[in-house]
């Protein structure tokens, strides 16, 4: 089946011969992943896993930033209604599963910083190239919500626990050379060279016997899907339960006033 990818208005998709290359594509934003945005990454992974044409997929983004994840200046608004927030971390939710069961190989180009929902989508590809300098963090815990929508699932699934809560627990960034030195990422290099690496990664899977490399790909993620069909429901009620507590408004507080926030514990 063929698939038309110009319906898509949230991000750059385009059919390359058999590379489906998506980019985020508002750099002005930071690429950050609204609700929108996110629905339609969801719908994008499920049609290269039906379109023939597609060999391999590509996520990159435009400009300084891969993505800063969520919309903080929208959080007050998930505050005020708590259903907006719902909607959205079913969405995630969607992503997660869209991603796993992609059975064509992905690749994510990461040249800037990857940060909450933006590096839990890079991570869930197959082969992440990253900058030595980009930061990875999945900083939930620092605007005082859960990591429910995909951090607690893929971070411990590829450097252990001890080092995932390390990165989750305190929201702290890892950079590109280090996390490709732990395996939280196959690969880093200069800005140039993620380039050049991701693109021999791609030119070897659109030559690659499909079939081959679809069904490794798929008995190596039956753990991890297993594993989010156990999680993610959890995970994304007690971020639905911190969307509303004292410490969350007061992220949002301190970040529209400039200033650190000062948490309670509540």
């Amino acid at each position: 089946m063929d698939f038309d990818y110009s319906r898509y208005d949230q991000v750059d998709v385009r059919l390359d011969e058999s590379v489906l290359r998506v980019t985020l594509n508002k750099p002005e934003k930071r690429n950050i992943i609204d609700d929108e945005t996110n629905r339609q990454l969801a719908d994008i992974f499920q049609d290269a896993n039906f379109d023939a044409r597609v060999k391999v997929l590509v996520l990159a983004a435009e400009g300084p930033v891969f993505s800063a994840g969520g919309d903080i200046v929208k959080m007050q608004k998930k505050i005020d209604d708590p259903a907006l927030f719902y909607r959205g971390v079913a969405n995630s939710r969607r992503l997660v599963f869209a991603a796993l069961d992609c059975t064509k190989p992905t690749i994510a180009k990461i040249k800037g910083d990857a940060v909450g929902l933006g590096a839990t989508l890079a991570l869930m590809c197959d082969l992440v190239v990253a900058a030595h300098e980009a930061k990875i963090l999945d900083p939930h815990v620092n605007v005082g919500l859960v990591a429910g929508d995909g951090g607690a699932l893929i971070w411990p699934q590829l450097i252990g626990y001890a080092r995932a809560k390390r990165y989750l627990l305190l929201g702290d960034p890892i950079y590109g050379k280090e996390a490709a030195e732990i395996g939280l990422i196959a690969a880093s290099g200069t800005p140039d060279e993620v380039e050049e690496i991701a693109e021999k990664y791609v030119r070897r899977f659109a030559r690659s016997a499909l079939q081959s490399v679809s069904g490794t790909k798929i008995t190596m993620n039956v753990p991890l899907r297993q594993a989010a069909q156990a999680l993610l429901d959890v995970g994304m009620a007690y971020e639905g339960l911190s969307n509303i507590t004292r410490d969350h408004q007061e992220a949002v507080n301190a970040f529209r006033e400039k200033r650190r926030p000062e948490f309670t514990g509540d």
